[in-house]
């Protein structure tokens, strides 16, 4: 089956619905937070070992830091605690985590189990895992602009995809890219890089997102006719 399917190179995932999907359980919001990241680590090997190479995984934006104190010291823990948790996991299964994001004003504990996974992992040939933290697509094209200033480069030369370079990873297009929970929007998430990705929203909230689901949403993929901006094929 999965050799007659046509796999994306790069897919994107806009993480939504945790807090919505423990609502409806009588949870609490910070336990659907703990639900959807355990379904991180079982969907993001899922998703590289059959037939991704790149998957972007929206966890944490910029504007995440208005949320309460307590729903933001809960996240950064989560974070802390599984990517510690984690790291041999990732190593094991020969995936490359990567981060996306601006560092301030990450705490340094977070920062210290980043750069610990990145340099675990780094030498890993079966995929890359981007995990974009403290992300905003805007931040993302101002920080590369202000980037290529500082190097002197020649903007008289730049061309579109001269830019992925100086982004946070410099990392392919975006194929195609999920939203779960049924929101129609990107969230100001890797805006440069899904400049002709394939969109696709589903209702079911991101802790209930599984491998089905997926599989779902690539059949869709399969029957879409990626023309960037030409005739239909």
């Amino acid at each position: 089956m999965n050799e007659i399917r046509n796999y994306p190179n790069h897919v994107a995932i806009i993480l939504d619905g945790n807090r919505r999907w423990a609502k409806e359980r009588g949870l609490t919001g910070l336990q659907g937070h703990k639900a959807g990241f355990d379904n991180i680590k079982k969907l993001s090997t899922y998703v590289l070992q059959h037939g991704v190479k790149v998957l972007s995984v929206y966890a944490f934006s910029t504007e995440n830091f208005n949320r309460s104190k307590e729903e933001v010291d809960y996240l950064m823990n989560l974070f802390v605690n599984k990517f510690k948790k984690e790291k041999e996991y990732y190593h094991k299964e020969n995936i490359k985590v990567v981060f996306s994001g601006r560092k301030h004003p990450l705490r340094k504990d977070v920062l210290k189990v980043i750069e610990e996974l990145e340099e675990t992992t780094k030498n890993n040939t079966g995929g890359i895992f981007n995990v974009c933290l403290n992300y905003g697509g805007q931040y993302e094209i101002v920080d590369a602009v202000k980037r290529i200033v500082k190097e002197g480069v020649d903007v008289d030369t730049l061309e579109p995809s001269d830019l992925y370079h100086y982004m946070y990873q410099d990392l392919p297009p975006i194929d195609f890219l999920i939203r779960t929970s049924g929101e129609l929007r990107l969230s100001n998430f890797l805006l440069y890089q899904a400049s002709y990705a394939e969109f696709y929203f589903v209702d079911t909230y991101f802790p209930a997102f599984d491998e089905k689901a997926y599989e779902l949403a690539i059949d869709e993929y399969n029957r879409r006719n990626r023309r960037f901006g030409g005739d239909y094929k």
